[in-house]
């Protein structure tokens, strides 16, 4: 289980580090779309790099897991919010979809609650 546990934190923190270092014009786009303001996508930029920032921390400290997969989680859960929102087709909900998946799962797993 801890090898699924540490892939999943992989997976989630190079998933978000990817969109939001290298995809950022996305980004802009979809907060446009969302009716965001550009003060709300820094602000959530800043915490999701972070927050994937300890995921891969907790690797080696597990205690940092725990809070900062279910802070994770929340943010994937206000994106299929904002993605139902504007009526996005489900292929645009599958990303923060999974991610929220896998952020259940590490939450889970570190609490060992499974």
């Amino acid at each position: 289980m801890t090898n699924l546990l540490i892939l999943a934190q992989i997976i989630v923190a190079a998933s978000v580090a990817y969109v939001w270092i290298f995809r950022y014009d996305v980004i802009i786009k979809e907060f446009k779309q969302f009716g965001l303001s550009d003060l709300t996508r820094t602000f959530v930029g800043a915490a999701k790099v972070s927050l994937a920032t300890l995921l891969v921390a907790g690797i080696w400290f597990p205690a940092l897991v725990a809070i900062p997969a279910i802070l994770m989680g929340l943010f994937m859960v206000a994106a299929q919010y904002f993605h139902f929102k504007i009526k996005n087709p489900f292929i645009k909900h599958l990303p923060s979809l999974v991610l929220l998946i896998l952020c259940a799962f590490i939450a889970l797993v570190s609490m060992n609650i499974i």
